[in-house]
């Protein structure tokens, strides 16, 4: 009988929030998404290369535009050989569903709600994501990132190009915002994390599984942006230290950093070097986990399964990738318990932004970013 009146109980709420003429709560997840086509690489590198918070050169209008006609031809043979594409869009908007569907029974009072995509680099870019938003007459939004850790170079760009496509009149000025930033040691993001981080454990012989040394890798970033008090580095290191705490300390491990760009310095050591260096010390086992990425792009499928995986085969070392997040069911439903907290906590306090977003990095000098954390204090209204 009380299996029947829970099944009730959603079938109603379901009901509820599927009801017509109700406008949807948007959570709309931001990341810097990925070509789904080759064809579509040098406009994504392009918008990076333009970037100013992700990548600042000098010269940028004018420099990016020649760097992404440079890097083209590499980057889309990369693509070509993870399969003609990144399947980040494609992942994003499944773990966005399914988050939806849970919230709905989580936090019934603002159902339905709908997951919208706004991508950083190519499309959906986040003016696209506006005007479907503007179509749906959606009049509560939720930023939600989908970096765990939260940077200036990512989120921040993210947060920084909602606000100025909202200076620009382009976001429905009746929508209210608020802001999810950063969820980098959430116990369901690490139980999720975790969980693969053991299936790549168990493909090593049981009697010496203890010595494989578990690698994060995380994307790196210029020392200008770290040096300058971004808090990504220590966030990052959070997550670590919290999925370690999960797994009990069950074996040795390091925190390493990939995809540096440029000649410039970023912040190190980088994932390549540490494999190399590991075999120097005659370790044989290494488990790779992309500790900041939500699911799989062409840093997990190219960098990490083809470059890295084969240079530590040639240095003597048997590697695995802990799975990234996915289809997991464990990251949905955090992902879903994140926005529903976030949506409980806004309507008890009704405060858009995070203490620690409304802090800008003791060495900025970026005007936009102040301008942003401003504006998005005041649930985006002009």
């Amino acid at each position: 009988m009380l299996h029947r009146t829970n099944v009730l109980s959603r079938s109603l709420t379901r009901s509820f929030a599927s009801s017509p003429g109700k406008s949807p709560t948007a959570i709309v997840m931001m990341n810097m998404g990925g070509p789904e086509t080759v064809a579509e690489t040098h406009d994504f590198l392009k918008n990076l290369f333009l970037d100013g918070d992700l990548i600042p050169l000098p010269f940028q209008r004018f420099l990016a535009p020649y760097i992404a006609r440079r890097r083209t031809p590499q980057i889309e043979q990369q693509y070509t050989d993870i399969g003609g594409g990144s399947p980040i869009l494609r992942y994003t908007r499944l773990q966005g569903e399914g988050m939806a569907r849970l919230l709905d029974e989580l936090h019934p009072a603002t159902a339905p709600h709908k997951a919208y995509v706004a991508f950083r680099y190519v499309r959906p870019l986040t003016v696209e994501t506006a005007r479907e938003m503007k179509a749906d007459g959606v009049k509560r939004a939720i930023a939600f990132t989908q970096y765990p850790q939260y940077s200036c170079s990512t989120t921040g760009s993210s947060l920084n190009e909602l606000f100025r496509r909202g200076k620009a009149g382009e976001l429905d000025l009746d929508i209210e915002w608020s802001v999810i930033d950063r969820w980098g040691t959430h116990p369901g993001f690490i139980e999720a994390v975790a969980q693969n981080i053991e299936k790549a454990l168990a493909k090593f012989p049981i009697e010496t599984r203890h010595e494989t040394v578990v690698l994060f890798s995380a994307h790196s970033l210029p020392m200008s942006v770290v040096n300058r008090g971004d808090p990504y580095i220590l966030e990052v290191a959070a997550s670590v230290s919290a999925v370690m705490d999960r797994l009990k300390h069950s074996n040795p491990y390091r925190l390493v950093w990939q995809s540096q760009v440029g000649p410039s310095a970023w912040m190190g050591m980088q994932t390549g070097a540490a494999l190399k260096g590991l075999a120097r010390l005659g370790k044989k086992q290494v488990v790779i986990v992309p500790i900041a990425f939500t699911s799989d792009h062409i840093e997990t499928l190219y960098e990490i399964d083809l470059e890295y995986a084969k240079e530590a085969r040639e240095h003597g070392i048997e590697v695995h990738r802990a799975e990234s997040l996915n289809e997991s069911p464990v990251f949905i439903r955090a992902l879903a318990d994140i926005a529903s907290q976030h949506l409980r906590d806004y309507s008890s306090n009704k405060r858009p932004v995070s203490v620690q977003l409304g802090l800008r990095c003791p060495g900025c000098t970026n005007a936009t970013c102040g301008h942003q954390k401003a504006w998005l204090a005041k649930g985006g209204r002009q």
